[in-house]
């Protein structure tokens, strides 16, 4: 059992393990791609890197900011998370990748807001469902308040559209809420008040209808909507146990699209085989064991809320991802957690390790 300061220890030993793994796979799922593209072999690595030294530096930051302060501003740090979304949608300023407006391009810099959005909501539900602890079954301040804020951050991020970490958040939402009392009926209630929405947003959105279609049947169409879960499939196939060897993959070799991004897990099982998928998934499952730790034995609800939140934050993002790889999910655009290229999610997650880390260390002082 992992008991007091092993949990700490166990929290940045697979923090920096899947940070370790992902600078190599980014670098042997990319340096083909970025020779023929920039002709530089280390572009997307040296990208990567550049990412992870900033996100060590704000990890050893937060991790001396005490927790307690994001209570204090809960409330702006929320509304500076909507009006980042909204700014997407400002003709200049948010940016379109891949059919997406998801991205915004301010003084230079490109950054997902939807990731700053995680951080907002989980320190609002931390908040909220502490303050309303003692009145929590009920259904005007104890679910309403807990549903309604989160699922305003969600519409923007819909609208985008974004639906992994929309599906995400709202994971997040319902296991948090649960966790801290909410009754099961409000929560069972509103899910199923939601399915007509769900459905009516499915279907006005022709590629989730496409890749709902391609997760049922990929065959049916090999080389259009199932292309890329046809060529993650053959990926881990290849790989066997032992894998075809570092940088041996031939999936990448312009046959899985976003091999470095969100199919990077593929590239995983293809080189380095069902030994190398249990060594990062043994990792995502001592992080997860160890945010919870530090969770239950945090005496400060907000604290423990906190913890809970940004530990399941990263947990479902890459129970997701690996999910969609592996055929059992459908496509939702997300990226592993700590191991995919991509600068926003690297450095908000580096940020959500030092919080846990702080909690870790300053959730019991009196």
């Amino acid at each position: 059992m992992i008991r007091g300061r092993n949990a700490d220890r166990l929290l940045i030993v697979t923090t920096l393990g899947l940070v370790a793994a992902g600078a190599v796979m980014v670098y042997s799922t990319s340096f083909i791609v970025a020779m023929k593209k920039f002709g530089d072999e280390y572009f997307f690595v040296k990208k990567h890197l550049g990412f992870a030294l900033a996100g060590m530096v704000l990890f050893i930051v937060f991790s001396r900011i005490h927790y307690r302060l994001y209570r204090r501003l809960t409330y702006p740090i929320l509304a500076l998370a909507i009006v980042l979304l909204a700014l997407i949608f400002v003709p200049g300023i948010g940016h379109k990748v891949g059919g997406a407006r998801r991205w915004l391009a301010l003084g230079g810099v490109t950054f997902q807001p939807s990731e700053f959005a995680k951080l907002a909501v989980i320190i609002f539900l931390a908040y909220s469902l502490e303050a309303k602890k003692d009145v929590i079954k009920t259904f005007s301040p104890g679910f309403l308040p807990h549903v309604v804020v989160p699922g305003a951050v969600i519409a923007l991020i819909m609208a985008e559209p974004d639906f992994g970490t929309a599906v995400t958040l709202t994971m997040l939402v319902y296991i948090l809420s649960f966790t801290a009392g909410v009754r099961l009926r409000y929560l069972l209630g509103l899910a199923v008040m939601m399915m007509p929405a769900l459905y009516m947003v499915v279907s006005n959105f022709g590629y989730m209808m496409q890749r709902i279609a391609a997760f049922l049947d990929p065959w049916k169409d090999p080389g259009g909507a199932g292309f890329q879960i046809i060529q993650s499939l053959l990926a881990f196939g290849s790989g066997g146990i032992w894998g075809t060897g570092l940088g041996e993959g031939r999936q990448k070799l312009f046959y899985l699209p976003e091999a470095h991004t969100d199919f990077i897990f593929s590239v995983i099982g293809e080189e380095l085989g069902l030994i190398g998928v249990g060594i990062i998934i043994s990792l995502y499952v001592g992080f997860l064991v160890s945010g919870t730790m530090i969770a239950l034995r945090t005496k400060d609800l907000f604290g423990k809320y906190l913890a809970l939140g940004l530990t399941l934050m990263v947990s479902l993002q890459a129970l997701i991802n690996m999910a969609v790889v592996m055929g059992i999910l459908p496509p939702k655009g997300l990226p592993l957690p700590f191991v995919s290229y991509g600068g926003t999610s690297l450095v908000v997650s580096m940020v959500a390790v030092g919080i846990i880390l702080n909690i870790c260390i300053k959730g019991n002082e009196a």
